[in-house]
């Protein structure tokens, strides 16, 4: 069963001291519920999540990590790691040869205007630099949400580009990854 499946915390935990970031697991259900709120909703989700959608959300974020993506979900932990403090999702684009990531973040309302959600977009890229198969992470952002882009630009990222069609309008931040020495990508 699907409950029962270790996820290899070890190798997927990172932590500056103050975030640790890690896969999403069982626990974080009750504290996600509790934790959303309008502006996640608005700028995320596009819908309030029920235990049912939220239970659905972890168990193919489990699958995924099992899998090995290509969207990865982390929780955004405080206490070292015992507090969930929010998610951040890193999505591979899919397409052979393209090496390029998507992030995306939300910080639960008592935990915003600390940093957090710097720390873990650091982290997060962190973590896609050292996999090898990434040179270029993205984080689009609503450009009324300037909570979010400032995020982007604390954390190292440049604006790209303003996307504006029938189905989107967001700005585009762009991270080049820089590769540790001697790390060589995954193929």
């Amino acid at each position: 069963m699907l409950q029962d499946a270790v996820v290899p915390l070890p190798a997927n935990t990172l932590t500056d001291g103050v975030v640790v970031i890690s896969p999403l697991r069982w626990q974080d259900i009750e504290p996600h519920l509790a934790g959303e709120d309008a502006e996640l909703v608005r700028w995320l989700h596009g819908g309030t999540g029920t235990r049912a959608t939220v239970q659905a959300h972890v168990r193919r974020s489990i699958e995924r990590w099992v899998a090995d993506g290509p969207k990865l979900s982390f929780g955004i932990r405080l206490d070292r790691g015992a507090t969930l403090a929010g998610t951040i999702d890193a999505d591979q684009d899919p397409h052979p040869g393209s090496r390029r990531a998507n992030l995306a973040y939300g910080i639960y309302p008592q935990f915003r205007r600390r940093g957090l959600a710097t720390r873990a977009v650091l982290l997060a890229c962190r973590y896609l630099s050292e996999r090898g198969d990434i040179d270029r992470i993205l984080i689009d952002v609503d450009p009324a949400n300037t909570a979010s882009s400032r995020v982007a630009l604390r954390a190292g990222f440049r604006f790209l580009t303003h996307v504006a069609d029938d189905e989107d309008d967001f700005d585009r931040y762009e991270l080049v990854v820089r590769r540790p020495p001697g790390l060589r990508p995954r193929y």
